[in-house]
């Protein structure tokens, strides 16, 4: 392997050498235009003309962090309506938001309506008419449509009866705008115009919030009205916010809940600001809009790391780099706004939108690592924001500090669930993100920023344990990373407790810093911490199944864990006890015949997009940097990378066969192939945390950790050229 240092990276040609191309739909991979907080999802005419040509999993929306909606709750239920009393030995009876069934629901339905509500909706859809009715894709030819990251521009031409259009599109920086240019002779003729429709909210969510049939509660009021710039007030239910429609063209009302603009000149400009406030926000004017949303790129792709996989002979160099930069681009607009991100970010709802804490680090973690600290801290501020919740929760538990939930809304509250109320895995979390960020610089003002948070996470990492004598023990109950284990019966995971382990250590650390002691009580339970648990020279994934990997090795189990009592699927979790963290108690031989074992056995069809990465992480660390690469193109359903970029959802599923229902045109339902084949069902078209871990793996692989022997110690020395620039070591 070559590692260069110079010249510098030309970071204009490594984004632009993988511009996203199109000369047709694809109905499984709409392109993302966004800034952090606001998402837009585009067609192939650049805007949201043309839904049905596109999967069901793939609504076009518009989406923004701040956009949530609860429906009415006439029975008045709070989160005491869905606790369940839960066994906890030593501790006596303790509340937890669990469902131990879903049929849970049809006798407490306080169930439901904590779980769905409350959640993400779409704020409006932009699309093309003609002469002011929806347009017709058989008029449509001649498509193709760019995506340029460099500018964070959409170019999209094609033939509308004949006649040429070229739509440009962007998301403005810094307020929650999409800008539109529409050229055409038909825009100049007064045909070709663009709608503006605010959606209600359907009763199902996901992974399509837009409700299009009216219902009670919802109404659109129009504030202001001139000539170039209209001001609306939306409401539904208890939700309200605001919406500026500027144009050069002319602007009118065209329905309840729609505008229409047309112009008379070739070109037609027009800008939809989603707010919040009812004050319409400032924007840049027509003319310097183009710039000011280039230079927020430019800004992104020079201000941190990159790496250059030009003159590597492996021949998959071209498209990891491709992967890479793709997933940058994706993780700036999905995973790096005010709140922690959901797994399908701003792209689709997936659990009714709401965000799952034990998925932030697969998310933005790799922020910090690659010179991005300050995206990862935006959304930080919710952990800061939500300890008073959070100290509360642990109260509820009889235990110090704050304990963070699963799946939650910016609320705070967990929501019910067969799973989530058990994971722990979130736990340590903020240390890590806060300690990342740390490394990252500006040392003394990260410390007194976030030294509340790491001393308040510590406390419920030290006093959750439950502890005797000579040892400390996790669970139960619990659930561990790997989540098909009963939670009133597992204990000791082996992850869980080389992280407890590790972050207690960095909070120690950071007290230090501080010019403060060590805490005794933190220090009994590091020392005590029970060990990864291991049989016959293999980590376990839990203390509690120490058959584990004599089960998975059979028969009956080995690569296809379907039948009963088979473990050995879902998430290697344990394999990141000497990966995603340091493991300084990790025997590096066992884990080296723990990995082994993982590639003999594991059903790999039961993985999820954040595997691969994480495994390759481990054999990076394990000096294994030719296995690394492999992992990281593993074969798998869900380690499929679309032309944006994405990788699905996939789940087995016996029922499913070969043709799937796709929306059809006139209302109706079309029949297209099962993209993954009969046996398996795609659950969404999008999962995030395969992007960000992509870049976590990455990060390490060439940016190194510390006491890595070598430059870009994750990749093979022969077959790569690495160049890497602006990297901070993991730990």
């Amino acid at each position: 392997m070559l590692v260069a240092a110079a010249p510098p990276i030309d970071r204009e040609a490594l984004v632009r050498r993988h511009a996203v191309t199109f000369t047709k739909a694809d109905p499984h991979a709409p392109i993302m235009l966004g800034n952090g907080d606001l998402g837009f999802t585009a067609d192939i005419t650049g805007l949201q003309t043309f839904p049905r040509l596109y999967s069901e999993l793939t609504p076009l929306l518009t989406i923004a962090q701040w956009g949530w909606h609860s429906f009415p709750n006439p029975a008045g239920y709070t989160e005491r309506d869905g606790l369940t009393m839960v066994p906890v030995p030593g501790r006596g009876d303790q509340p937890y938001p669990w469902m131990r069934a879903w049929s849970d629901a049809d006798k407490n339905p306080a169930f439901t309506w904590l779980r769905a509500n409350p959640h993400r909706i779409s704020l409006g859809r932009i699309a093309l008419t003609i002469g002011g009715r929806p347009a017709d894709f058989a008029r449509v030819s001649d498509t193709r449509q760019v995506l340029d990251m460099w500018t964070g521009t959409l170019t999209s031409r094609f033939r509308y009866d004949g006649q040429p259009v070229e739509v440009r599109t962007r998301v403005l920086p810094g307020v929650d705008a999409v800008a539109v240019e529409v050229t055409s002779p038909l825009v100049a003729r007064g045909s070709l115009g663009v709608s503006v429709a605010w959606p209600g909210v359907a009763p199902a969510i996901n992974p399509d919030p837009s409700g299009w049939t009216p219902r009670a509660g919802e109404t659109t009021r129009v504030l202001t009205q001139g000539q170039r710039e209209w001001r609306v007030e939306r409401q539904l239910d208890a939700t309200r916010y605001w919406s500026t429609v500027r144009s050069d063209g002319t602007i009118a009302r065209d329905g309840d809940a729609r505008l229409s603009v047309r112009g008379r000149t070739p070109t037609l400009r027009i800008a939809v600001a989603f707010h919040r406030k009812a004050e319409a926000p400032r924007l840049p004017t027509f003319a310097t809009m183009p710039e000011t949303v280039a230079a927020h790129w430019r800004r992104f792709w020079t201000g941190g790391a990159a790496v250059d996989f030009t003159g590597s002979s492996d021949p998959r160099a071209p498209e990891l780099e491709r992967r890479v930069v793709l997933s940058q681009y994706l993780s700036a607009i999905n995973g790096a706004g005010t709140l922690p991100p959901q797994e399908e970010g701003l792209f689709s709802n997936s659990w009714f939108g709401k965000f799952h804490l034990e998925m932030h680090p697969w998310h933005s973690a790799w922020q910090a690592t690659w010179g991005h600290a300050d995206m990862l801290e935006r959304s930080m501020g919710w952990y800061l924001g939500n300890l008073p919740s959070a100290r509360a929760e642990a109260a509820r538990h009889r235990v110090k500090g704050a304990w963070w939930p699963k799946m939650v809304g910016p609320e705070g509250r967990n929501s019910p669930s067969l799973i989530s109320p058990f994971i722990m895995w979130q736990q340590p979390h903020p240390i890590l993100l806060s300690e990342l960020i740390r490394r990252a610089g500006n040392g003394k003002a990260v410390l007194d920023r976030y030294a509340p948070l790491v001393e308040a996470t510590a406390e419920v990492l030290a006093s959750w344990p439950t502890c005797d004598a000579s040892a400390c023990h996790l669970g139960p109950p619990l659930i561990p990373a790997q989540e098909n284990y009963d939670p009133l019966t597992t204990r000791d995971p082996a992850f869980e407790l080389e992280y407890f382990h590790w972050a207690l250590g960095v909070a120690q650390d950071w007290r230090t810093r501080r010019g403060l002691g060590r805490r005794a009580d933190w220090d009994s339970v590091i020392a005590k911490l029970a060990a990864p648990p291991e049989r016959d020279g293999l980590y376990l994934p839990v203390a509690s199944f120490p058959d584990f990997w004599r089960v998975a090795a059979s028969d009956r189990c080995r690569g296809r864990a379907e039948a009963e009592g088979c473990r050995n699927k879902d998430h290697p979790s344990f394999l990141m006890a000497y990966g995603f963290v340091p493991g300084a108690r990790i025997d590096r031989a066992t884990m080296t015949r723990t990995l082994r074992a993982v590639e003999a056995n594991w059903d790999m069809r039961q993985t999820w997009g954040w595997d691969y990465p994480m495994i390759a992480m481990t054999a990076a660390r394990l000096g294994q940097p030719e296995k690394a690469v492999d992992w990281l193109f593993a074969t798998g359903k869900n380690n499929q990378w679309g032309a944006t970029g994405m990788t699905p959802r996939v789940h087995l599923d016996a029922h499913a066969e070969g043709l799937v229902p796709q929306s059809g045109g006139a209302g109706g339902v079309a029949m297209a192939v099962n993209p993954d084949g009969p046996g398996y069902k795609r659950a969404a078209e999008t999962y995030f945390p395969s992007n960000g871990a992509l870049l976590m793996a990455v990060g390490l692989m060439a940016g190194g950790w510390d006491g890595a022997d070598r430059p870009a110690p994750g990749f093979p020395r022969r077959g790569w050229r690495v160049r890497a620039e602006g990297f901070t070591p993991l730990p």
